[in-house]
């Protein structure tokens, strides 16, 4: 499945549903194709609701969806997946509610959680923070640029081959030398959400991803 897995992945953040839809908007202008929907702090009906939106406006961009731990909602929706963290249910259990066809992302922080999730089933790793980040309240000890370079050279040590994806107040700036460590890609999200212009700041980060990428290949 790793040719389903965005190398940019947008999150959402936002004090009302309408800035979650608003910000979807905006990504999949700039040329975003991945989308996690992430609204913690909200009821679920709100997020039901605000989910059954963003599930039209990226089908109808072809782009993916991602629901952020709410496992029945994603099922309920039909959207392209979940992304879980250390506090939800298991790869597994997902699974097992979710089936095949479903892409199951989980949050790593050590390498020992890479090990631990590369054994269940899971489509890609969010491994961070990055550096400091207000989206999170339980916060794990923050990487840096050398503990993401230690943590592809242990992969690529015990073959583990599972597409992981930088998270935690990535910038457009540190995006070229987090794809240099070896990670696949980076999640984004107060880069585009905040940014003065979120097209403009997409396009941007697309094109570094893509220049990256050209070299690589």
């Amino acid at each position: 499945m790793q040719t389903q897995i965005s190398r940019l992945q947008f999150i959402t953040q936002g004090e009302t549903a309408q800035m979650h839809i608003n910000q979807v908007e905006k990504a999949l202008e700039g040329g975003c194709q991945w989308v996690q929907l992430r609204m913690k702090d909200f009821g679920e009906e709100t997020i039901l609701e605000t989910a059954t939106k963003v599930r039209e406006i990226t089908r109808n961009a072809g782009a993916k969806l991602i629901i952020n731990d709410r496992v029945n909602i994603a099922k309920a929706i039909q959207a392209d997946g979940v992304h879980l963290g250390k506090n939800d249910l298991t790869p597994p259990e997902a699974r097992a509610i979710l089936g095949d066809d479903y892409i199951i992302g989980a949050t790593a922080n050590t390498f020992e959680d890479i090990e631990s999730l590369s054994k269940q089933s899971v489509d890609y790793i969010g491994v961070g923070p990055f550096r400091f980040t207000e989206t999170k309240k339980k916060l794990s000890p923050v990487i840096g640029l050398n503990g993401y370079a230690n943590r592809v050279k242990q992969c690529r040590e015990k073959q583990i081959n599972i597409p992981m994806v930088a998270i935690g107040s990535v910038t457009c700036a540190d995006v070229e030398d987090l794809l240099k460590t070896g990670m696949y890609g980076v999640a984004i999200s107060s880069a585009i959400a905040k940014a003065v212009n979120p097209i403009e700041a997409t396009r941007e980060l697309i094109k570094i991803i893509s220049r990256n990428q050209a070299r690589k290949d």
